[in-house]
């Protein structure tokens, strides 16, 4: 009599703990965005500009390369499992989406926006008490709002993929 040998670890596990690794990683980072803007701002408003220009590379680097990393891992454990008609696949590919063209369109862009806007403000105020110009409060404020909702979707995804 034969004896099969099962694998220690299926390969479809190993593209889930990729999937699972690269959540944390760039949805990780769009979660603690908004906490770390307004950090950098209370601690230090000489280093804003810094942490904009941060986020545009955390935004190339991490964030659309994870995006996309997650959406194949996703799309093979959604065809290997037989999950397609599940609602939580079918609104993670919908929230992917959404987050990579905000990402691309509107978050990498206003960030680049955000750090001028920010030096200008520093280097008007020489050395004195730095004051948010106009166009920097409502460009922020539109970006924290984007950033927000960005995170928010992040967590209900979370949440959906767990309680699936």
């Amino acid at each position: 009599m034969r004896t099969m040998l099962i694998p220690a670890v299926f390969f479809w596990q190993v593209v889930l703990a990729i999937h699972v690794i690269f959540v944390v990683a760039a949805f990780g980072a769009i979660v603690a965005y908004p906490f770390i803007a307004m950090a950098a701002e209370r601690l230090d408003r000489r280093s804003v500009p810094v942490m904009h220009r941060v986020r545009v590379v955390v935004g190339r680097s991490l964030v659309n390369p994870g995006l996309l990393l997650v959406v194949i891992a996703g799309l093979y454990l959604a065809a290997k499992l037989h999950q397609w008609h599940q609602f939580y696949v079918q609104w993670g590919i919908g929230v992917v989406i959404v987050l990579g063209a905000l990402e691309g369109a509107f978050v990498i862009r206003q960030s680049n926006k955000l750090a001028e806007l920010a030096q200008s403000d520093i280097d008007a105020a020489s050395g004195g008490e730095i004051k948010w110009s106009q166009d920097y409060v409502a460009a922020r404020g539109r970006a924290d709002q984007v950033g927000f909702f960005m995170a928010l979707l992040v967590v209900a995804t979370v949440f959906f993929m767990v309680v699936q």
